[in-house]
């Protein structure tokens, strides 16, 4: 690495997780090792004519070519129709998946991890290999050789799909960086219908019902990491081409070159652009009706009476969270991520208003995070000249993140809205950690939320 300047938004977020770690010595040995972190799909030629297949393809590449830097190979015969319009450019899968990230083969080595779509159980082939399982409202990440009913997997709602794989990117890169010996053994899932089951998440009994209501009317706080996985996991739902969906878009941010490692919408060629005017462009392609608000979320704004009263929340500083008091919403769902490079799997939601008030929940005491740039590729970046002391303390201080935790973060908090729109549970607060899901702990509400009708239309048929 020469001596040149670097900017501490311009460093990929989950590289950082090497460095605040140690297991590097320099921000050089760190890009190359992610340079050499490769990862493969498989889809069955039975699965590719699928809207349920389709969304778990374009979410694990879209998610995958963030994370494993040395490339995404996509096995399979994909010159198919696109039936999945989360990429406006795109007429078939194939072209989808360029778009996306992915690079189609005729196979891939047996040493590069291997995600299965689709397809009857097999023996691995792979040093790692799983499959995507979903079934209704439940979804993850099983070994290879696990039998899977595809009539069940065709029909399952797209969000079991979306979560399947983020999962299953989170094992391979469990696997890759040697972090358990059990990933891609193990049964990794959940059900979105009912997160706090245990046992077998993809039995019927918490599959939930057939999806039938999306909803219409949404605010979308915060447009970075969670933002852009929210609206991803919109994008994913069968709405109608003409589906009169409204969606409120506030974020004051910029995308910084740091910005595409961790949001799902964003590519280096949206650096320098308005977060809100990047996404706002997707959102129009996908169908949707947009509003910006390019102001600060602070304790001063307000909602206004004919504006939505729906909000999903992915605000990463406890300030912003603290103005939902005051903002007038009837109904919020908020998100939060853990920040280091031991708890970056970690995931919180809210759903307010709750027993406790925003600010009982984020104490101004809570905006205070200790720093450590005293690691090693700190130092050498400052010693080369690359940062000085202040910009090593800045980069130190950004979170380490990956898009595939923002991917099941947003499965959560969007089935939680379509959750209520079907009457299921509702849940006041969930905790759970990607590197053990049988950990997670929900706490359910002990009566509705208060919003009546957060707005809905119906969803579409699809294949």
């Amino acid at each position: 690495m020469t001596n040149s300047i670097i900017h501490p938004d311009g460093v990929h977020r989950l590289v950082k997780e090497a460095l605040d770690s140690g297991a590097v010595s320099s921000l050089d040995e760190a890009e190359r090792l992610f340079a050499g972190y490769r990862l493969a799909f498989r889809i069955d030629a039975t699965a590719t004519d699928s809207w349920a297949y389709q969304a778990a393809l374009l979410s694990g590449v879209a998610l995958a070519s963030r994370v494993f830097l040395g490339g995404v190979q996509v096995v399979g015969a994909i010159d198919v129709p696109l039936l999945v319009p989360v990429v406006a450019s795109a007429a078939t899968l194939a072209e989808a998946v360029h778009y996306l990230g992915g690079t189609m083969v005729a196979d891939a080595p047996t040493a590069v991890p291997m995600v299965s779509i689709g397809g009857p159980a097999r023996p691995p082939r792979h040093a790692f290999e799983v499959r995507l399982a979903f079934a209704g409202w439940s979804g993850g990440s099983v070994p290879v050789d696990t039998e899977v009913d595809a009539g069940v997997e065709r029909r399952a709602m797209p969000l079991a799909a979306m979560l399947a794989a983020a999962l299953a990117v989170n094992e391979a890169f469990i696997h890759i960086r040697g972090e358990s010996a059990m990933a891609g053994r193990r049964r990794a899932g959940l059900s979105l219908w009912q997160p706090d089951a245990q046992g077998d998440w993809l039995a019927a009994g918490v599959g939930g019902p057939e999806l039938t209501f999306l909803p219409s009317k949404v605010w979308m706080l915060g447009l970075g990491h969670l933002g852009q996985a929210f609206l991803w996991a919109l994008g994913l739902l069968p709405y109608s081409e003409n589906s009169g969906v409204e969606l409120v878009l506030q974020d004051v941010d910029i995308v910084t070159p740091s910005t595409p490692s961790t949001s799902i919408l964003s590519r280096p060629t949206h650096v320098g652009r308005r977060k809100s005017r990047v996404v706002a462009d997707w959102c129009e392609r996908r169908g949707f009706t947009t509003a910006l608000h390019e102001r600060f979320f602070d304790g001063a704004f307000r909602r206004q009476e004919e504006e939505s009263t729906v909000a999903l929340c992915g605000f990463d500083n406890p300030a912003a969270r603290r103005a939902l008091d005051f903002a007038g919403f009837g109904y919020v769902i908020e998100a939060g991520l853990g920040s280091g490079y031991r708890d970056f799997r970690a995931i919180r939601t809210h759903t307010l208003p709750g027993p406790r008030s925003a600010g009982e929940l984020w104490p101004t005491t809570a905006d205070v995070q200790a720093v450590n740039r005293m690691q090693p590729a700190y130092q050498d970046l400052v010693r080369r000249g690359s940062l000085d002391q202040c910009g090593a303390t800045l980069l130190a201080g950004k979170s380490v993140g990956a898009p595939f935790v923002g991917a099941v973060t947003a499965c959560l908090v969007v089935t939680e809205l379509l959750r209520k729109l079907h009457n299921g549970p509702e849940y006041e607060v969930a905790d759970l950690d990607l590197m053990d899901l049988d950990y997670r702990s929900l706490v359910s509400r002990s009566t509705p939320s208060p919003v009546p009708n957060p707005g809905y239309v119906r969803a579409a048929r699809v294949p």
